[in-house]
């Protein structure tokens, strides 16, 4: 019992590699903050809402996505650019803002996800474990609650990383504490706004939070069964317009497991995909470099369509 309300605090405490081979069922006792903050979006009946505090919502979405998009995955899980180690930490910060574990977790999941997609092993996979458990059980299980470090050396090599894995709900009561610290100051210098410190405490971090759960798991469930399969790929990823456009482009889910290492997901020009358009961006600052593109070869090969 102890070890579950230690990992509230310190997300390795009481792991061990002996978990990963627990029956997958969720541990209820673990998920409580999870499944309060859920239960947090009814105080939007009590607080209202005001214009700014949507628009609030609505960036730290996007932002916490481009964090989890081009951070956690095509960085972390996937090095598909290079950035400097102070580059490298504040996508690690900034994805751990969007309260998905932290980045060796996370990155060191997906690895086992492409390692066994949609095979029995795959924690997330709708064919082999339903809807459901693939959009969001398999996390709340406590087989699958430990870092794999052994899946990411490159960066369990990172001190501050490490830090950041264990620690990482740090950074979400910073995110939480902004937000209400903006309402309020928002409430004094311009009450016209009409918003105040819990009003933004729900927009801006918990409304806003939940959407972008929501938007993250529909790639492990939605995009392994709704949309086209351009390429032969060993497990049922899809291409999805509309997955694409609300997770900043991570709905060119066939393309993307056709050919991971590329920092492009949306292969052709009319994919759009802008996690890759903002990547470019911080390339032409100098702030990343080294963004591995699509081969010609490997985007004509294994077609379907």
């Amino acid at each position: 019992m102890p070890h579950k309300l230690f990992t509230w605090i310190d997300a390795w405490a009481g792991t061990r590699p002996a978990d990963d081979l627990l029956p997958a069922r969720v541990d209820w006792l673990r998920i409580v903050p999870f499944l309060a903050l859920h239960a947090c979006v009814l105080f939007v009946f009590v607080v209202g809402v005001s214009w700014i505090a949507v628009v609030v919502a609505v960036l730290l979405y996007v932002v916490r996505m481009f964090g989890i998009s081009a951070g956690y995955h095509r960085y972390f899980a996937h090095r598909a650019f290079k950035t400097s180690r102070l580059g490298q930490f504040l996508f690690a910060l900034l994805g751990s803002t969007a309260v998905q574990r932290g980045p060796l977790w996370w990155s060191a999941h997906h690895r086992d996800h492409h390692r066994v997609s949609d095979e029995q092993a795959d924690p997330h996979s709708p064919a082999r474990h339903g809807f459901l458990w693939s959009h969001m059980g398999w996390f709340t299980s406590r087989s699958n609650l430990r870092s794999r470090v052994e899946n990411v050396p490159d960066w369990a090599r990172f001190p501050e990383l490490v830090w950041l894995d264990r620690f990482t709900f740090l950074p979400v009561l910073a995110l939480a504490a902004a937000t209400f610290g903006l309402g309020a100051l928002l409430e004094q210098v311009a009450p016209s706004l009409g918003t105040n410190g819990p009003q933004m405490l729900v927009w801006g971090f918990v409304i806003s939070t939940v959407v972008l759960y929501q938007g993250t798991f529909t790639i492990n469930s939605l995009a392994h069964r709704w949309g086209r399969r351009r390429y032969v790929t060993s497990d049922d990823s899809r291409n999805n317009l509309v997955l694409a456009l609300i997770t900043l482009g991570e709905g060119w889910h066939n393309n993307h497991h056709h050919y991971p290492a590329a920092v492009r997901q949306g292969f052709y020009w009319w994919e759009i995909d802008l996690s890759h358009y903002a990547l470019r961006a911080l390339a032409l600052l100098g702030i990343v470099w080294d963004l591995k593109q699509v081969p010609p070869g490997v985007r004509e090969s294994g077609r379907l369509v």
